[in-house]
């Protein structure tokens, strides 16, 4: 796979060995999109309609409805790699902004990759779903409840190992009925 001109020739985010960074993984972020899944979504939007930089970014947040934000960091980089790729062409405008259109050869990988962009843009659909259901009343209520408990009950000091099995029992019942509605 390393002729892909995406550049998806690595495995997912998260899937080698960390067993040295246990105690960054509690500060580091799992990479939401693979580059050239980012890549695909930017020649996906650019074939329906030319674009700034600035304007990818937008139409991915919108997407996603403000729950992935790609930082212009991947995005101008990912610009210039297509453009090196002859995927994209920019022009400059006025003011030193770039506008950004798809050439044919971009057009054709795009067609060449319908199920792997089906794939991250239904991701993208998940996340849009997840952020409408998580801001019912209802269940914003729920989860803060939820973590209030247990940040109040984790807070008190050491915990008894029946205290323990008590806790996690109860988190794993909530969880399974959760999982099975």
């Amino acid at each position: 796979m390393k002729n892909n001109p995406l550049g998806n020739d690595r495995p997912p985010a998260g899937s080698g060995n960390k067993a040295n960074c246990i105690a960054a993984k509690k500060y580091r972020r799992e990479r939401m999109f693979e580059t050239g899944d980012i890549r695909l979504l930017m020649l996906h939007f650019l074939q329906q309609r030319s674009a700034h930089g600035y304007e990818l970014i937008k139409a991915i947040e919108e997407l996603s409805k403000g729950e992935y934000t790609p930082s212009a960091s991947i995005i101008y980089p990912n610009l210039t790699f297509l453009e090196d790729q002859g995927l994209v062409l920019a022009n400059q405008e006025e003011g030193g902004k770039k506008q950004y259109t798809i050439t044919a050869e971009g057009v054709i990988l795009l067609n060449q990759q319908d199920e792997l962009l089906a794939t991250v843009t239904e991701r993208l659909h998940s996340l849009a779903i997840l952020s409408n259901n998580r801001s019912i009343p209802e269940m914003q209520r729920a989860i803060n409840n939820i973590r209030s408990a247990l940040n109040l009950r984790l807070a008190k000091g050491p915990i008894e190992q029946e205290t323990l099995y008590k806790i996690t029992d109860a988190l794993d019942r909530a969880t399974k009925e959760i999982e099975r509605s």
